[in-house]
């Protein structure tokens, strides 16, 4: 600690800084307690660890895997202090079309019997092409004319999910090549989920996209006055969002070997959870992905402990309806704190 003598000879020592635990972390010690509660409830109500079972970790990683792509694309669009709404019947519409593109020859009901055993790479671009034009047409109606985002998004969930149940009527797609299904076999879902959340904390920390989405949520009007251009910058956020939950359609459907109009129900909760557990704030200007990645892991793992434990799943919702508000509570109080300082 440096020190420095003022005019009348004394040696003035600078005050201690008080030590400020990171978000994460203390998001990380949230999990971890999580886990450890639903450790010594397996015991006491079924005479059994919750965590001694490695099958039940892993499939907890698999199972949050697709929230987490939505989840990433989600914090990005509310640090820009907007919010999407519309990424899980995103998902659903890029999952049609892409297992629509992936059906076999052989398959007497394909959506195109002309367009069958194409290459695997044909479904998957068709996939995230239509999530990401989706996430331009959100990011268009905000960035436009001005549309608040929860409309324009609320409005893109309600159209989306209607596209996905007229693309064929409300049947399912199936019989799906295995090329594509091997997309979402294994632990593939895993590796996507967690290279993107890399490539996605480099980009918001360290790169010039990362510094426009946090100026933009923080102060919109100082950003567009030092010379951000506001409406394009908005335009490729939703965008990413949307790519994302087509990404995330495209490996629900190779993991279900199945398209089906009712896939992604009430995933933009999830992700919007997630996001918020994770410390992103809905205000906007705060946030990292990294929170996300551990809000996502918290919310798999009370999924799988409350099941685990023989908790309703009515009873279920409640309980992550109240921690939404709780982190939202929490968010609130740390931004009063905040401009206090």
């Amino acid at each position: 600690m440096n020190a420095s003598v003022n005019s009348g000879g004394v040696v003035e020592t600078p005050a201690r800084r008080p030590f400020k635990m990171p978000v994460e972390a203390g998001i990380f010690l949230v999990l971890v307690a999580i886990a450890l509660a639903f450790e010594a409830l397996g015991w006491m109500v079924r005479g059994e660890s919750f965590l001694g079972n490695s099958q039940r970790l892993v499939i907890i990683v698999l199972q949050v895997s697709i929230i987490g792509l939505l989840a990433i694309g989600v914090t990005q669009v509310i640090i820009t202090s907007g919010v999407d709404l519309s990424s899980g019947s995103v998902l659903a519409l890029s999952a049609m079309v892409a297992a629509s593109l992936a059906q076999t020859s052989d398959n007497a009901r394909a959506v195109f019997p002309m367009l069958t055993d194409l290459p695997a790479v044909v479904p998957v671009i068709a996939g995230v092409l239509v999530g990401a034009l989706a996430g331009v047409v959100n990011g268009g109606l905000v960035a436009v004319t001005g549309i608040p985002p929860f409309i324009a998004t609320l409005g893109m969930m309600v159209t989306a999910r209607g596209l996905a149940r007229y693309y064929t009527h409300g049947q399912p797609i199936s019989r799906l090549s295995e090329d594509f299904t091997w997309i979402g076999a294994g632990a593939t879902p895993v590796i996507v989920f967690l290279v993107t959340a890399l490539i996605f904390h480099v980009a918001l920390r360290y790169t010039r996209y990362g510094k426009f989405t946090y100026a933009i949520g923080a102060n919109a009007q100082a950003a567009r006055v030092s010379g951000i251009n506001i409406g394009r910058h908005l335009i490729v956020v939703y965008g990413i969002a949307g790519l994302l939950a087509g990404l995330g359609g495209v490996m629900t459907a190779a993991r279900s070997a199945t398209g089906q109009a009712g896939m992604g129900m009430g995933y933009e909760l999830d992700a919007i959870a997630a996001v918020v557990i994770g410390g992103t704030s809905l205000t906007g200007g705060v946030g990292r992905i990294t929170g996300t990645v551990i809000g996502t892991v918290i919310l798999g793992v009370m999924t799988s402990g409350f099941t685990f434990v023989g908790i309703d799943a009515y009873v279920q919702d409640i309980v992550k309806g109240l921690i939404i508000v709780a982190a939202v509570t929490a968010d609130q109080y740390r931004m009063r704190r905040r401009k206090k300082a």
